[in-house]
């Protein structure tokens, strides 16, 4: 004979059984549609500018066709932000501190990277050589994993960036996937996702602008500055001012993106791309602060007064090929889907 208190355990396990699927249901259906690609597109422009910054503040190399991974863009050994300079307590060192980085030019043949500065003879690294032992390097208090690139361009750095003979080392990223979780300041924002830390990035493996929201600013400013100085991956032509602000879903020909974040903007914007050397006015930052403040009570207070120029992008999809002049698309969302992101 079944008991009371047998019956009771019985209906009080079906209930919670019930309960837990009830959950994993709502759990995987959430997923599901969060994470579901739009069926339907609209162009918004066409990529006008496909940039790579293999050493983390360092120049610029500018490219015609990437393939987009999950660590970054990727052409061979030539991969975004896949090497960084640290100063030796293993904390990374960039633009912010030392303008004068922008000025080195980085080039890579094969699996060597060669550097060049001004008045500096060029060194090169052997990349395939500098995955010896690893150790720990920090991006703002973020262990990352790293092999250290050797003694020679060690010296070089130093040289150049500090006018002494030792302080710098330049480290590459050992692995194939992102192994950082979002960062404090990032996880206000409920799309970021450790998947998209990147290697060596601040935030995310992807940066898009705007070339309108850039003609915007300009009439803002009185010396007018071009989107290299956001240091961007994708520069878009076509879209409205601003528009990028309200894009959930983004397709650049066949490879598929997400916006998980306005990209917060900071003292490294007022750095000539050029020359390495601060804006006496602090500008564009200064004008940004004016009009591009984030307004989200929650977000302020992790991201304080930061403005926002940009936007930060995950690949959601496949790897892919982009190339210059692909068209860009956004998602058109269903009627009852509202996009996700929080706009300034």
């Amino acid at each position: 004979m079944i008991t009371d208190r047998t019956r009771l355990a019985y209906v009080t396990a079906v209930a919670v059984g019930a309960g837990t699927a009830v959950f994993f249901f709502w759990w995987w259906w959430n997923r599901r549609t969060k994470y579901r690609p739009p069926s339907k597109w609209r162009k918004v422009g066409e990529l006008s500018d496909l940039v790579v910054y293999p050493v983390k503040s360092l120049g610029a190399i500018r490219c015609t066709s990437m393939e987009c991974t999950r660590l970054g863009l990727k052409s061979g050994w030539l991969r975004d932000r896949t090497l960084m300079v640290i100063n030796l307590d293993g904390n990374f060192v960039t633009g912010r501190q030392y303008p004068k980085m922008v000025q080195v030019s980085p080039s890579i043949s094969g699996s060597v990277l060669t550097l060049r500065a001004p008045g500096m003879l060029s060194v090169s690294v052997d990349l395939s050589r500098s995955r010896g032992k690893g150790f720990r390097a920090a991006i703002w208090g973020q262990a990352v994993p790293a092999c250290d690139c050797g003694e020679e361009a060690a010296r070089w750095l130093s040289r150049f960036i500090l006018q002494e003979d030792a302080g710098l080392r330049l480290v590459h990223y050992p692995l194939e996937r992102p192994t950082r979780e979002v960062s404090t300041t990032n996880k206000v924002f409920p799309l970021t996702e450790a998947d998209d830390t990147g290697a060596y990035p601040d935030a995310t493996s992807y940066n898009l602008i705007n070339e309108a929201s850039v003609t915007d600013l300009n009439t803002r400013l009185e010396e007018p500055v071009t989107p290299a100085i956001f240091r961007p991956n994708f520069v878009v032509k076509g879209a409205t001012a601003l528009e990028e602000d309200n894009w959930d879903w983004v397709k650049i020909g066949d490879v598929i993106f997400r916006n998980v974040k306005p990209c917060t903007r900071c003292i490294f914007t007022t750095v000539d791309p050029e020359t390495g050397t601060k804006h006496p006015k602090a500008e564009p930052l200064k004008t940004l602060k004016g009009y591009r403040q984030i307004t989200d009570p929650e977000i302020r207070r992790f991201n304080g007064e930061s403005p926002v120029m940009g936007i930060h992008l995950g690949l959601k999809g496949s790897n892919g090929t982009v190339r210059l002049g692909d068209p860009v698309y956004v998602g058109i969302p269903k009627p009852e889907e509202k996009p996700v992101t929080s706009p300034p």
